[in-house]
């Protein structure tokens, strides 16, 4: 039976491929108030100003392709069981060819009803798949509310970190790659891999994590991908 792989991915896997992230220096967090674009006290306070702002982040998508880590993390599935759980609210690990991707934030070409009862337990019947398309005030789902981004705001629930916590605790080899570990709840899913798991960690700059288990690949997504496809091949 094929090793079970679970990868962990943050901002860092899609950065090289220009697309904007909100924590580095540059990011989008330097552009614009997060209290204002990400929380649900935003949304209610401007709807249109983040209805602009996520317009803006699917434009930019469209244009966007999946970098060679996106291709490096899907091609894994050729020797091993591969699920990918991702902070980033992008599809490019879809459109790299990743068949199992769990997004803890949501998606960024989706959208749901403003009053919809989208929790733990719902379905996701729904979600509204608008692609790259804009999306307006005045643009309603199918049961008459306002059609708002199918993000996490800051200030709600990840409704996907259960499924996540299952996902790393039936681990055999734990990846997280371009992840600065500093949001949580996802910071702290690593803790719930088996004791006998190793755990590599792919970043640029030195990630905060004091675990045994853990082995370092300090270097960019792209390049450390080929640095941890050699150690595990050894």
């Amino acid at each position: 039976m094929k090793k079970h792989i679970v990868v962990l991915t943050g901002a860092g896997v899609s950065a090289e491929r220009g697309f904007a992230t909100f924590r580095d220096t540059g990011g989008l967090w330097e552009q614009y108030n997060v209290n204002d674009v990400a929380s649900i006290e935003g949304w209610y306070r401007n709807r249109k100003l983040v209805l602009d702002f996520y317009n803006q982040r699917r434009a930019q998508l469209k244009d966007a392709r999946p970098n060679a880590a996106h291709v490096a993390i899907a091609e894994l599935e050729k020797q091993y069981k591969v699920s990918v759980i991702t902070q980033n609210v992008d599809n490019l690990h879809e459109r790299a060819g990743s068949s199992y991707v769990l997004h803890l934030h949501g998606e960024l070409t989706k959208m749901r009803p403003e009053n919809g009862i989208y929790d733990r337990t719902a379905s996701e019947a729904e979600v509204v798949d608008v692609g790259y398309s804009a999306v307006h005030l005045g643009d309603l789902a199918p049961n008459g509310s306002q059609l708002r981004p199918h993000i996490v705001f800051f200030g709600e629930a990840v409704p996907n970190i259960e499924k996540a916590i299952n996902l790393v605790e039936s681990a055999d080899i734990l990846l997280i790659v371009g992840s600065s570990l500093q949001v949580y709840p996802a910071a702290g899913l690593y803790r719930y891999a088996p004791n006998e798991c190793p755990i590599y960690v792919i970043d640029p700059k030195p990630v905060p994590l004091a675990d045994p288990r853990v082995t370092f690949i300090q270097d960019v997504a792209t390049k450390g991908m080929e640095t941890f496809i050699k150690k595990v091949s050894e």
